[in-house]
């Protein structure tokens, strides 16, 4: 094979190599996502399991922004579900499927000239490639005209967007496995006006999160979309569809099982019309490992070795309700 051949086949599988891969492919991706209600574009307090702060803003939310963000605190620019290119690259960049197809005909060019039929020899001539790249381009930007349509009439849903006064009640865990329950009476935190009842969060409220962490964990690596509705709002079950989604479409199954919380704690908890909100952090322990559904190789992780997060989980309710999440947050 010629000497220009082999440099241009090698500088493609190159370039196949570096495609952009999942980074964690867990509940969230390793990306903040979701909604905190009016305080979505503010940062949580620190903690003592997130003594630090620095948490990372919202990546994905249906949150419109209803005062400025906090100063430092960037809000969120658009970013694609795990999986997914950004969407602020081009056409190609937000279209899978189109991506894939240019993907295919570059491989037939490389195959071409393996081959010695040169770049475009698997077709009758170039006017025909131009023709048959045409015709494709009008069906695929039909389909992501009509996908694009589609997914603009899904209803969004929203939040109370009632302002609230930044308030704390941090409530720190008596050790390892605990997020509060240890220590006597609730926790109470600021609401959102002078008048209102202050929210308080119970050690069986606690105890909810903590089943709230194992319960979400156990329905991804299920992929039972139901149980997710159901643990989460609207909003973060859409997310956790989509990241599903992208990871089938890869041929892809991430499994997170033996979760265990570490520690955990109270960052603050608020009222915003009749709903309640409550933001713990939590540093759990887990196995976390991505799966080829051919031929079960892993693909990321090990299935042998655990590691340690440290996220974030904002749940909501009605008064009386059950909490369902709503938002995951990355610390540091």
């Amino acid at each position: 094979m010629p000497r220009p051949r082999l440099l241009l086949a090698a500088l493609a599988a190159a370039a196949l190599a570096l495609a952009p891969a999942l980074t964690e492919a867990r509940p969230g991706g390793g990306s903040s996502m979701g909604s905190r209600g009016a305080r979505t574009y503010s940062p949580p307090p620190s903690t003592q399991t997130t003594p630090g702060g620095g948490f990372r803003p919202m990546d994905r939310t249906m949150e419109s922004p209803t005062r400025p963000a906090t100063p430092g605190y960037a809000q969120p620019a658009p970013r694609a579900p795990i999986g997914r290119p950004n969407p602020q690259g081009g056409f190609f960049s937000r279209s899978p499927f189109m991506a894939g197809l240019m993907g295919g005909l570059i491989g037939a060019g490389i195959g071409g000239l393996l081959f010695g039929h040169g770049l475009f020899g698997g077709f009758t001539g170039f006017a025909s490639f131009l023709g048959l790249l045409l015709q494709i381009a009008l069906i695929a930007g039909l389909v992501w005209l009509v996908m694009g349509f589609l997914r603009r009439r899904q209803p969004q849903p929203a939040m109370a967007g009632m302002a609230p006064g930044l308030a704390r009640n941090a409530m720190a865990g008596d050790g390892p496995g605990s997020m509060g329950a240890g220590r006597p009476g609730a926790a109470m935190a600021g609401s959102a006006g002078p008048d209102a009842a202050p929210v308080r969060i119970l050690p069986e409220d606690f105890n909810a999160f903590e089943q709230a962490l194992k319960a979400v964990n156990d329905a991804w690596s299920r992929r039972d979309a139901g149980t997710l509705q159901r643990l989460a709002t609207p909003e973060m079950a859409r997310y956790f569809a989509d990241d599903l989604a992208d990871l089938a479409a890869r041929g892809w199954h991430n499994e997170t099982r033996d979760v265990r919380l570490e520690q955990g704690d109270l960052a603050e908890a608020w009222r915003e019309g009749d709903r309640e909100f409550a933001t713990v952090a939590m540093r759990f322990s887990l196995v976390d490992v991505t799966w080829r559904l051919a031929d079960r190789a892993v693909m990321e992780g090990d299935p042998n070795r655990r590691t340690v997060a440290t996220e974030l989980w904002t749940f909501t309710r009605r008064a009386g309700g059950p909490w369902q999440l709503s938002a995951i947050q990355q610390a540091g």
